[in-house]
């Protein structure tokens, strides 16, 4: 009787195992869309609150996760829909969803009184598109280029394009560096405030040539996934931070599609990082040339964190929401 009882929870087991194999290969060969949207706020929660009300207009892209950072007065907001090779970009859920919170989001949120320790350009500081599954980056870059035509012609703010939503493909960090992104506007590494000029560096791809004190500028792009891990450094040296972040990036001869700074953190400095090849380079070994550099600055380094879920997971949040 246990011996029959045993071997029935083992089927049952296979049984299921089949099925979560099944299903995973079935939503492997589905198509979605994500976005991810990062906005100059965290500390007006009535603003956060209209930012989300309005992507709810538009229930077929939802937001599977919201990552706010107090001290960095920042919020990320990761959108998934489901797409298909049909769908035009001026039909598409999710260019309307977002569409709808960037437009609430500089109808909230004046850039001009904005604080925190992370860099940013505006408002809404960076939208990024990533094909999931079986979607291709053209697909999804068709959906930026349309945002961002919108977003210059209709909200009137000037519109950078990079990645595959860009004929040239540039480069997200080559836009901030020629608009003076990576540099604190204080001496105590905060940015504070509206653009130092209205007049801009870099001629925008859409929107008025000029930028608003109140709503900066935006950027948009396409791209395939991108993981934010960021590492917490035990020093109040920033050159020493700085130099560690140096040595783990591509940029600094360190570890390849790794691009790292360093961001005053509370009682910490982090070592921020965006994994362009997450599959190539992925959060242990960002940990482990972080610590090594530390080691070599004499300091001590923290257990890191990522600021998103994987790609899969993000498919399965969105589709549990949908389910229920």
């Amino acid at each position: 009787m246990i011996r029959l009882h045993t071997l029935l929870k083992r089927i049952k087991l296979n049984s299921s195992l089949n099925k979560k194999h099944i299903d995973e290969s079935k939503m492997l060969k589905s198509m979605f869309t994500c976005c991810k949207i990062y906005i100059s706020e965290t500390r007006n929660k009535s603003a956060l609150e209209s930012i989300e009300r309005a992507a709810k207009l538009f229930p077929e892209a939802a937001i599977v996760n919201k990552f706010e950072d107090e001290t960095y007065n920042r919020v990320g907001y990761t959108l998934v829909s489901k797409s298909t090779s049909s769908l035009s970009p001026d039909s598409c859920p999710m260019k309307h969803a977002v569409f709808s919170m960037v437009k609430a989001a500089f109808e909230a949120i004046d850039f001009g009184s904005h604080t925190g320790t992370h860099p940013r350009l505006g408002v809404v500081d960076h939208i990024c598109f990533h094909p999931l599954a079986s979607t291709s980056l053209e697909q999804v870059a068709c959906t930026a280029k349309t945002l961002a035509a919108d977003v210059g012609s209709i909200l009137k703010v000037p519109t950078y394009t990079y990645g595959a939503a860009h004929n040239t493909q540039r480069s997200l960090a080559s836009i901030r560096r020629s608009l003076g992104y990576f540099n604190p506007n204080t001496t105590t590494h905060h940015w504070t405030g509206g653009p130092r000029s209205t007049v801009l560096l870099l001629e925008p791809d859409h929107g008025p040539a000029e930028a608003v004190q109140s709503k900066g500028v935006i950027t948009i792009g396409a791209t395939k996934w991108v993981d934010n891990y960021n590492v917490p450094v035990f020093s109040n040296d920033m050159t020493k931070v700085r130099r560690i972040a140096i040595k783990v990036s591509e940029r600094g001869g360190g570890l390849t599609s790794v691009q790292s700074m360093a961001l005053v953190h509370g009682e910490v400095i982090e070592v921020a990082c965006n994994l362009l090849d997450p599959g190539a380079v992925g959060g242990d070994r960002v940990q482990g040339a972080v610590e090594k550099a530390g080691l070599e600055e004499g300091v001590v380094v923290g257990k890191g964190y990522f600021t998103d879920f994987s790609q899969d997971e993000v498919i399965r949040k969105y589709l549990n929401l949908r389910s229920s």
